[in-house]
């Protein structure tokens, strides 16, 4: 499926409803598991943020677009992520939050952005913060100018190969809850994408496999 073929089912992607919870069970390690529903943790007062799930076009092929963070004292230091970062007092909402961020990390305008819809928000324990994904498209290719203080580099997955269940395996991680812990993750070349990432990837993944039916 060419990207101009996948723009022809963008309204049926609008109109699909996101795989939520499901989804994100596909992915969690079992230690977060007593975290899968965020709404559960109101009370912790988590800090809000927003990430930008952009799906673009890189020749005929579709595209979803992540970042490998910089490395710095922090939780998510070097890890694969999405574009976005926290809540800020001038963002208009959390989709405001998303553009801005996408800009700031990326360089990519929200002009160039069409935001489909968001997905299930979820809770990140470590931090204590809820990440609001959104659905973007843009309709055009795009050129990087990554902050090198927040992005160590742009990862460009194919959205084929994001659809492919070889993707998917078991590794073992250090984490913050664990010293060494098994974690299912998609390997992609050198990157390991696991964690909250991976649990929204796999939304993205199961709802537009719900729509992009003759991707094989």
């Amino acid at each position: 499926m060419t990207f101009d073929s996948f723009l022809h089912k963008i309204e049926q992607i609008k109109g699909a409803k996101p795989a939520g919870i499901d989804a994100h069970r596909l992915m969690i390690p079992v230690e977060r598991v007593p975290y899968l529903y965020a709404e559960d943790f109101v009370e912790r007062n988590p800090r809000e943020s927003a990430v930008m799930m952009l799906l673009y076009p890189k020749g005929q092929e579709t595209n979803v677009l992540l970042i490998e963070r910089a490395t710095y004292k922090g939780i998510h230091s070097g890890q694969v992520g999405f574009p976005g970062g926290k809540y800020e007092l001038e963002d208009l909402d959390l989709e405001h939050t998303a553009l801005r961020e996408t800009h700031e990390e990326v360089g990519i305008l929200g002009k160039d952005i069409q935001i489909i819809q968001p997905f299930t928000k979820i809770y990140i324990p470590p931090s204590n913060f809820y990440v609001q994904p959104y659905l973007g498209i843009s309709k055009k290719e795009l050129s990087f100018t990554p902050d090198a203080f927040e992005v160590a580099n742009i990862i460009e997955l194919p959205l084929h190969i994001l659809l492919q269940d070889q993707l998917i395996k078991e590794v073992a991680l250090k984490t913050s809850y664990a010293l060494w812990t098994h974690v299912p993750a998609f390997i992609y070349g050198e990157y390991t994408i696991w964690g909250a990432t991976a649990m929204m990837l796999s939304e993205l993944r199961e709802t537009l496999k719900q729509v992009l039916n003759t991707y094989k």
